[in-house]
């Protein structure tokens, strides 16, 4: 038996990367899958996964995509414990030369996604005794850096709905908390940004890039029963790098 045996849980951008990694280990500790992607990799995950998953398209800036995703889950599962809000991307860029389709863009993918994710399953939570809910947020969110501000202010809002969810539904048995990742060896945002900045891999105490992986487990931990007094945190995952910001 694994830490999440029996959950229903839903997972969002899950065609690669964070949400790809959540999604196998997920499975390893048991939970019942409706896993979703906006590029169609979702199918391969859950191939490569095997068993009884439920494979969905989802473009998390759509709030009619969102609410069918979570009406999925309940429809086949009866209920949802776990909601992983993990899509996102990142565009880089000073303010100056922002452009606002940009800035729309990625408000519309890392904050309205996390937003309508945490929105409809709060929805579906609160019939069923509570559940959790885990957004991707970014060390972007808690640092300000040169060439970040839409990325990172989109990662903050994110922070900040994380906290207001926590508040007001923890009552209600709904713990919500957020992971902050910093440099991740994935085949998106992670490589890239090391590939564009050499040594930015290895800045933080430990001397390494973290792993998807490392997201996931942490992901796993804070939707099991062995977190149930975790509500409203915020958690870099950056190995001890904004310990050296101050």
């Amino acid at each position: 038996m694994g830490i999440l045996d029996g959950k229903v849980a839903v997972i969002t951008g899950a065609g690669s990367g964070m949400g790809k990694a959540t999604a196998k280990i997920f499975a390893q500790e048991g939970a019942r899958l409706v896993i979703s992607d906006v590029s169609g990799a979702e199918a391969q995950t859950a191939a490569e996964i095997g068993g009884d998953i439920v494979v969905r398209h989802c473009d998390v800036s759509k709030e009619d995509q969102v609410e069918a995703l979570i009406a999925a889950a309940v429809a086949r599962y009866g209920r949802l414990d776990a909601m992983l809000n993990v899509a996102g991307i990142g565009v880089g860029g000073m303010l100056v030369s922002f452009e606002e389709a940009e800035l729309d863009r990625i408000f519309s993918i890392n904050f309205k996604g996390v937003f309508f994710g945490s929105k409809h399953a709060v929805r579906a939570m609160k019939d069923t005794g509570g559940g959790t809910i885990t957004n991707w947020s970014s060390l972007s969110g808690l640092v300000p850096a040169a060439g970040t501000v839409g990325y990172g202010a989109s990662k903050a809002s994110v922070i900040h709905l994380t906290k207001t969810v926590a508040v007001e539904y923890g009552p209600s048995n709904i713990r919500a908390n957020a992971l902050c990742p910093g440099v991740i060896t994935t085949e998106g945002m992670g490589a890239a940004s090391a590939a564009k900045t050499p040594g930015k891999a290895t800045r933080n105490p430990l001397g390494r890039a973290g792993k998807a992986e490392d997201a996931g487990e942490l992901a796993a931990f804070l939707a099991s029963d062995k977190a149930t007094y975790l509500n409203g945190v915020i958690i870099p995952l950056d190995g001890g790098w904004s310990c050296t910001m101050a």
